[in-house]
């Protein structure tokens, strides 16, 4: 019997495949479908910054000073106590997902400024959440604004969550650090428990019809894998933190790389999209039918194999590699004519 299990974050878990943030953990439907299918755990859709902000300032004019312009207002003001605002309905959310599932729970968090906001970490930890992801999502467009700057603004989020938090808190990065292996020791340093590799940022695009700039999403690739595989591959050696690898794993190809490069766990979403909740269990079947073949006995045994420290030629995940790579490569006969 093939042993499945992993760790993350501290919570021990039945196999690595858990659902990342996403449109499909909004309904108590679609996550009970996903634990049926196999899930190990699941992390809720994101609480956003914005939500919140807009929520306030709605409140502010509509609740408690609905009345400064016209007295006979205060007649018409809805009764606060009534009033149920995103945060409730997220925070209820939670709640019945943690009563009915047997598996973790992760709440998400999403926002790019070290304010009051991130105190609500603390009530999703009082609902029921085994751990928050903190997803800090970024452009930093800013010409102002220094990479020493973008760190020190993940840091700040993480030391404010970790003030009010007890769980474990995992950070969700986009791959764009200048010196990603010296900022995650400093992530490991200032309380994280884990970082998820990497935040997919969407891309616009441009209308060539009518020239204007529109909004898209595309889903992931099979490809998007092999920048988490090199990454999660050089920082296995180096940090005992969670490692978690989400982007591209659309098969058990994908999820099996990404263990043996050292994920502890793997992050499905865009197959699951596509796909539905079915399609994880194929995963798990075709990963437990391929360890099987090659006699592995646990995930545990094959995770990290095939890290940078433990790869009898390390420069594969080096410069000399890149180097290799293109003068090996030929075009193809009949090409250039």
């Amino acid at each position: 019997m093939i042993d499945l299990s992993t760790q993350y974050l501290g919570l021990k878990l039945k196999n690595p495949l858990v659902p990342s943030s996403s449109p499909l953990s909004k309904t108590l439907d679609s996550v009970l479908r996903l634990e049926d299918a196999g899930a190990a755990a699941v992390v809720l859709h994101s609480f956003y910054e914005e939500e919140l902000i807009a929520e306030d300032a709605m409140a502010e004019r509509f609740l408690i000073h609905a009345d400064l312009n016209d007295g006979e207002a205060t007649g018409f003001m809805p009764d606060n106590g009534n009033y149920e605002s995103s945060i409730d309905r997220y925070l209820e959310h939670l709640r019945r997902v943690k009563a009915r599932l047997s598996i973790p729970v992760i709440a998400s968090l999403n926002g790019v400024t070290p304010s009051g906001w991130v105190d609500l970490g603390k009530e999703m930890e009082l609902a029921g959440a085994d751990a928050l992801e903190l997803n800090v999502y970024h452009v930093a467009a800013d010409p102002s604004e220094s990479g020493d700057d973008v760190e020190a603004r993940y840091l700040a989020l993480l030391a404010e969550l970790k003030r009010v938090v007890s769980v474990p808190v995992v950070m969700k990065l986009p791959p764009f650090f200048s010196s990603l292996t010296h900022f995650v020791k400093r992530l490991e340093a200032g309380g994280a428990d884990g970082v998820s590799l990497f935040n997919r940022f969407f891309q616009p695009d441009i209308d060539l019809e009518n020239l204007e700039m529109v909004e898209q999403l595309h889903l992931s690739t099979p490809e998007e894998a092999l920048l988490r595989i090199r990454w999660i591959a050089i920082l296995r050696g180096q940090t005992p933190m969670t490692l978690a690898a989400t982007g591209g794993v659309h098969g058990h190809e994908e999820a099996l790389k990404l263990l043996l490069a050292g994920a502890d766990v793997v992050h499905l979403a865009s197959c699951l999209l596509e796909h539905g909740p079915a399609h994880l269990t194929r995963i798990l079947r075709d990963m437990e039918a391929w360890m099987v073949e090659r006699e592995y006995e646990s995930v545990a045994q094959m995770k990290g194999s095939m890290c940078q420290s433990n790869l009898r030629d390390p420069s594969a995940l080096a410069r000399e590699s890149y180097i290799r790579v293109l003068d090996s490569f030929t075009p193809r006969p009949g090409v250039w004519r």
